[in-house]
């Protein structure tokens, strides 16, 4: 069980038992303190928080406000989702395992001790006046109490094992759907979003073992206490019974509350987390144009609205207490005199009233039980954030092959799509690559390059039309069968992995073991003990990519740590190119490149176009590059020119070049120019509203 120590967030339960009010982190008495204290929040991992640029549907310099894409604020979830968290969380509470059951009876046994133990006292009681054996039942009273705390401790302890299994499960849960929807996962639920869900959320949620179990055995005390006061003496149950509707009422009333707030309070918190990590990931953007605090007041700008429900979670808490304070005193004073009554007319012991004076007590732990409930309250609306992603159906996968004859030849039939708020991105797409060949992909910004690169490999699949590699229809595909026959580079690589070596190799199956060591001999760096085949084909492919060269002047070579060597935008790339071509191995057959040389100087461009075409080494390989450079294209066997999302043209370089919108495609868009002219000449020296954005940039930042 998650225990804060904090001032005011336990209360004492019958018996001595501490249980937490609520776990929430917004406290009304202290506004200074920051809206969240996750570890999700970005600045907590060793990498970058990157939104994967590379990939359709996501932006990198631009600090875009996710939190407003569809689906990222639920203000009134509905019922559906409330059935699903439910779902969830009854899932969540059997992955608990034997831990569960562990923690069931260990709870079980406390509540029933808590029940025994006051008529035990009673007895006892009655037992030193004089009425009984005081042996035994002091004897038995000292037995009860022991087990009180075995089980207590048992109880705890269960508790903290059931919850961190089903943590453990929902997290490898929601990471796996996650990676299994592919690029798509980030249109919906944006990086920071997503992250404070499998971090943060599902943490809350994981604790439902022990909330629910112990939400349930916390009506055993009160049910007990009432028919102990019905044994003792029916008037003292009939009293009790008088006033129990208010406590009811009490309690329904603030579950109610607090399920609504905090699905409220996390949606705002996620809203916020989105935020931060599209600020981290444009830093640099922030920092250039000085608006840094005026980034801080976009990223803190959900902060009332998360001080709101923060507070309405306390109000929700107030009410319950104040009203607790209320009731239960009045109706334990009217027990206790009804008691009073019945020891002097001799109906009752006084060992009897001692033990109706604690069943009373027992019978009136709204405390309890609203912390139980509370607890149970912010792990369902946990689970409805996490089932929200879960519910998103992930990219199906097939289990046909490629047939071993084929070469890489790439069709598009009839390939359309659209953007989330209407329109075309790519409309009626019909292409085919010939296998082995060379082809560039060009057209203005906007055109619909990189979603068409991105749909060669399935990094995104089309709304209508089909996508075949060989004759089979990518969905087709097994997975590991369709990442070894295509491999990507990108534009703005990220790389992943601790080391250039595990970077690079990134996509083979193998990899050096644990414990292998690379080491520099003056040639090649070889592995000491096995993983030589690996090494060899990392080292071909950086030396391929032109990366080899300033990737051995590094501290300790293809071993330096990545977070110690800081590379340039041009390194960076050559080192994604040297991992695309490492993954285009022997099964290798289309290789998509995006704009990977718009960092590079014009020599190493040169050197990495040769590799690519002739008698490279990658010359044998279906090569489809996206490019902004006349050389480039030139150089290339067939040339596909998109326009406003259509194939406009398709030929050689050559054969096109006497098109003059063709020719424009490589020159400045003299329409930003314009826009730029009259920016820097407007009289107030403000930037003038740019022209709206084609639906495919709306999208999502392809290109």
């Amino acid at each position: 069980m998650d225990r804060r120590e904090h001032p005011g967030d336990h209360r004492e339960r019958p018996g001595g038992r501490r249980e937490e009010l609520a776990d929430h982190p917004q406290r009304p008495r202290d506004h200074s303190e920051k809206p969240t204290d996750h570890p999700e929040l970005p600045g907590n991992h060793r990498e970058k928080p990157t939104d994967h640029p590379e990939l359709p549907g996501n932006h990198r310099e631009k600090p875009t406000d996710h939190s407003q894409l569809p689906g990222n604020h639920r203000e009134e979830p509905a019922a559906s989702d409330r059935r699903a968290a439910d779902r969830l969380l009854l899932t969540v509470v059997r992955r608990g395992g034997v831990w569960g059951a562990v923690l069931a009876a260990t709870s079980l046994l406390l509540s029933g001790v808590y029940v025994v133990l006051p008529a035990l006292m009673g007895r006892t009681v009655d037992a030193v006046l004089g009425s009984g054996d005081t042996t035994v039942w002091l004897t038995l009273s000292t037995v009860a109490v022991t087990l009180l705390i075995v089980c207590d401790a048992g109880d705890d302890y269960a508790g903290a094992v059931a919850n961190a299994r089903s943590t453990a499960w929902l997290r490898h849960t929601l990471l796996g759907h996650v990676l299994d929807m592919g690029p798509r996962a980030t249109r919906r639920h944006p990086p920071g979003d997503l992250t404070a869900r499998l971090v943060g959320n599902t943490s809350r949620a994981g604790g439902a073992p022990s909330g629910l179990v112990w939400a349930v055995t916390e009506l055993i005390p009160p049910v007990g206490a009432v028919v102990a006061l019905a044994l003792i003496d029916p008037w003292l149950c009939l009293t009790f019974l008088a006033g129990l509707p208010l406590i009811v009422l009490v309690v329904h009333a603030f579950a109610r509350d607090v399920s609504d707030v905090n699905d409220r309070y996390f949606a705002a918190q996620g809203r916020i987390a989105t935020r931060l990590a599209d600020a981290v990931t444009g830093i640099r953007t922030i920092t250039a144009a000085g608006t840094t605090a005026r980034e801080a007041e976009r990223i803190l700008a959900p902060l009332p609205e998360l001080h709101r429900h923060g507070r309405g979670m306390w109000r929700a808490l107030s009410r319950v207490s104040t009203r607790d304070a209320t009731i239960v005193p009045l109706l334990e004073i009217a027990v206790l005199a009804v008691a009073g009554l019945e020891l002097a007319r001799g109906r009752i012991t006084p060992g009897q009233l001692l033990a109706a004076t604690e069943y009373v007590v027992l019978a009136t732990g709204v405390s309890s039980l609203v912390a139980s409930v509370s607890k149970l309250a912010l792990a369902r609306a946990t689970a409805g954030r996490v089932a929200e992603v879960l519910d998103s159906p992930p990219m199906a996968h097939g289990h046909a092959r490629l047939p071993a004859e084929g070469g890489g030849r790439l069709e598009f039939d009839g390939v359309t799509v659209r953007a989330p708020e209407g329109g075309t991105v790519l409309a009626g797409v019909d292409l085919e690559i010939p296998e082995g060949t060379l082809t560039a992909v060009v057209g203005r910004s906007g055109s619909g390059k990189s979603l068409l690169a991105a749909l060669a490999g399935r990094l995104t699949d089309p709304d209508d039309g089909e996508v075949r590699l060989d004759g089979v229809p990518l969905p087709d595909l097994v997975p590991t069968n369709l990442r070894q026959a295509i491999a990507y580079g990108f534009e703005r690589p990220t790389l992943l992995g601790e080391t250039f070596m595990e970077a690079i190799s990134f996509g083979p199956p193998t990899a050096p073991a644990e414990g292998e060591r690379i080491i520099e001999t003056g040639g090649d760096p070889v592995v000491e003990t096995g993983g030589d085949a690996v090494v060899r084909a990392v080292v071909r492919a950086a030396t391929v990519a032109r990366a080899d060269t300033f990737l051995r002047t590094m501290p300790d070579g293809y071993a330096t740590p990545l977070a110690t060597a800081p590379l340039s935008g041009g390194e960076t790339q050559r080192v994604g190119l040297a991992r695309a071509f490492a993954q285009s191995g022997p099964a290798g057959r289309l290789l998509v490149l995006d704009d990977v040389t718009a960092s590079l100087d014009t020599v190493t461009e040169h050197e990495i176009t040769q590799v690519l075409t002739g008698f490279g080494p990658l010359a044998t390989r279906t090569r489809l590059i996206v490019t902004h450079r006349a050389s480039t294209a030139a150089r290339a066997d067939l040339v596909i020119w998109l326009d406003k999302g259509r194939v406009r043209r398709q030929g050689t370089h050559r054969s096109l070049w006497d098109d003059p919108g063709y020719r424009a495609v490589f020159r400045p868009d003299p329409t930003t120019d314009e826009v730029a002219r009259q920016a820097l000449t407007a009289p107030d020296g403000g930037v003038r509203p740019a022209p709206v954005a084609h639906p495919e940039q709306r999208r999502g930042g392809v290109r």
